[in-house]
């Protein structure tokens, strides 16, 4: 029975990553400005992330979560530079690399959602379902915001609801891992968690806030700033609203 709630709740978790499908009938021309908004809370949700739910839970190990978190920054700088290499020509890109970037740290985080709402239903029932809750919660607007970021960074609105998805199945990964391996999987998660971290700020900080700032303009500017402090508040919101 816990087997089968972990499967239906990590599957159902999963199946929010599919929520940029409400933008599959939208006309090019709003879908350009729905993502310059998305982008910009993407970039404040990655931030919130990190710094409100990855990189205190990881704290637990105590320094060591700076250590992996270090790690995470320098490990997707080189992805980066390999995927730049390996796709680029002339210094140009049909996909921005970022998009690949996001896509594996997003995969790194929905893993590891797995393992907490299966670590939560092994534990008991109720804690289970109020865990795999929260977590659908917290996956709807980042979800949103990733679909933006692909959108944003050449996928078309199909490709970026596919690879999402892709990624999102990690979570049934997760919880399946868990479930089977779990001495394993608890060993991993915290380091993971700063790793994770490490590659979300690297993203907000080093590819998303650039392309935002090429947008001169004082109203551009402006409403960047408004969906960039949405996509904080929201997060640190979550903090005090949901269980972690």
């Amino acid at each position: 029975m816990t087997l089968g709630f972990i499967i239906i709740a990590t599957t159902v978790v999963s199946l929010f990553s599919l929520v940029g499908i409400l933008f599959l009938r939208t006309k090019e021309k709003v879908l350009q400005r729905i993502i310059f908004a998305l982008v910009s809370f993407a970039t404040g949700a990655l931030l919130g992330g990190a710094l409100f739910h990855l990189l205190p839970e990881s704290l637990t190990i105590g320094n060591q979560a700076f250590f992996h978190l270090t790690i995470g920054i320098i490990v997707f700088f080189c992805l980066e530079k390999f995927l730049y290499w390996r796709h680029c020509h002339k210094g140009i890109c049909d996909i921005h690399t970022f998009t690949y970037l996001n896509l594996i740290g997003d995969g790194i985080h929905n893993f590891i959602d797995g393992v907490v709402i299966a670590t939560s239903f092994i534990v008991d029932l109720r804690l289970g379902l109020t865990t795999s809750i929260a977590v659908a919660l917290h996956e709807i607007p980042q979800e949103l915001g990733d679909f933006g970021v692909l959108v944003y960074g050449g996928f078309s609105v199909k490709k970026a609801l596919g690879y999402n998805l892709l990624s999102a199945i990690l979570c049934i990964l997760g919880g399946l891992s868990t479930y089977f391996l779990s001495p394993y999987t608890n060993i991993l998660k915290i380091p993971l968690l700063a790793f994770a971290a490490g590659g979300f700020l690297y993203i907000a900080l080093v590819d998303l806030l650039p392309e935002l700032r090429a947008k001169a303009s004082l109203k551009e500017s402006l409403a960047q700033l408004i969906f960039i402090l949405l996509g904080i508040g929201l997060m640190l919101g979550l903090k005090f609203i949901l269980p972690e």
